[in-house]
C-alpha cells in the first residue's frame, strides 16, 4: 500500500476542475503495455510534472493529448469534450489550443528566428506581415529575446534556441504547453531560466501546463502537481513536498537518482 502522502492512483479532482482528463485510458504497442486503465484529471491554469524512467509512456501521454496517438481503449476528454473519437478535421481547431515545446527545441535552421516563430502563423493562413511582425515581437519580448528576429538558429546558445521553440510554441496563444524535457541539454542556469518562464507563462498568462522532465530540480519548481509512472499505471501523484516526502522506495530511487539492489548486484556480479 502506498504511503499516505503518495495520494493513491485511482483518487480524482473534483468534477469540473479537469480542462484534461483521462479515463481509464490503455495503450500499448505490441506486447509493451505503456498505460493500463490510466485515469487523470488535469486542472486548468496549473502545471502538472509528469515524472517515471525512460520508456514509461511519458511522451505518449502528449502524443494522446492532441490527437497524434489514439488509445486503444478509454476516453480522453478537453474541457469536457470527447476528444479521442474525433476526425482530423475535427481536432484542428482543437491542436491550435496547444503549444507543443519538443525535447530539442526543433526549430528550422534554413529560417530566421523571427521566420521560426512565425511558422504556426503562415501555417494557419495568416498573411497579414504587420501582424506577424507584432506577434514575432511580443513572444519573443516574453521570453526575453526581443531584437533578435534576424538572427539563425544556428548562431544562438543552446538556451537562446530552447527560449526561441518556447515562443514559437506561443505563437498562437494557446491554452496549454506540452513541455517535452524542456531542460535537456542544458546547464544548471539556463535550466533555471526555462523553469522561470514556465512559471511566468502560469502566473502571467494563465497557461496551463504539462511538463515531461526527468529533472528533478525543475520538477520540484515548477509543478504544483507530481505524478509517476511506472509499468502503465499512475504509482504516485501529490505535491511537490507530498512527493519528496513520498516512502515507497520507487519514488524514493527515482528523486534521488539511486540504482536499485538489482542494479547494484549485476553490475557486481564475478
Amino acid at each position: 500500500m502506498l504511503d499516505p502522502v503518495c495520494i493513491a492512483a485511482d483518487e480524482r479532482m473534483p468534477e469540473g476542475a479537469a480542462i484534461i482528463r483521462f479515463e481509464k485510458v490503455s495503450k500499448r504497442f505490441g506486447p509493451l503495455v505503456v498505460f493500463d486503465n490510466l485515469s487523470l484529471d488535469i486542472p486548468a491554469d496549473e502545471t502538472l510534472v509528469v515524472m517515471g524512467p525512460s520508456g514509461v509512456g511519458k511522451s505518449v501521454l502528449l502524443k494522446l493529448i492532441v490527437g497524434l496517438l489514439r488509445p486503444d481503449s478509454g476516453e480522453i476528454y478537453f474541457h469536457g469534450r470527447r476528444i479521442d473519437t474525433l476526425s482530423e478535421a475535427a481536432l484542428e481547431p482543437i491542436r491550435k489550443r496547444f503549444g507543443f515545446l519538443f525535447q530539442m527545441g526543433a526549430l528550422f535552421d534554413s529560417m530566421t528566428v523571427g521566420e521560426n516563430v512565425a511558422f504556426p502563423l503562415r501555417q494557419q493562413g495568416i498573411r497579414s506581415d504587420d501582424h506577424i511582425r507584432d506577434v514575432v515581437h511580443e513572444k519573443l519580448s516574453i521570453v526575453g529575446l526581443e531584437g533578435i528576429d534576424q538572427k539563425m538558429p544556428g548562431d544562438l546558445s543552446g538556451g537562446q534556441r530552447k527560449r526561441v521553440a518556447l515562443a514559437r510554441a506561443l505563437a498562437m496563444n494557446p491554452e496549454v504547453v506540452l513541455y517535452d524535457e524542456p531542460t535537456t541539454g542544458l546547464d544548471p542556469i539556463r535550466s533555471d531560466v526555462i523553469n522561470e518562464l514556465i512559471l511566468k507563462l502560469k502566473e502571467e498568462l494563465k497557461v496551463t501546463g504539462i511538463v515531461v522532465t526527468h529533472d528533478m530540480t525543475s520538477a520540484f519548481k515548477v509543478a504544483d502537481h507530481i505524478v509517476m509512472l511506472l509499468e502503465g499505471k499512475i504509482i504516485a501523484r501529490g505535491t511537490s513536498n507530498e512527493i519528496r516526502s513520498c516512502k515507497d522506495e520507487r519514488v524514493c530511487r527515482f528523486i534521488h537518482g539511486r540504482a536499485s539492489e538489482e542494479d547494484l548486484k549485476a553490475l557486481h556480479r564475478m
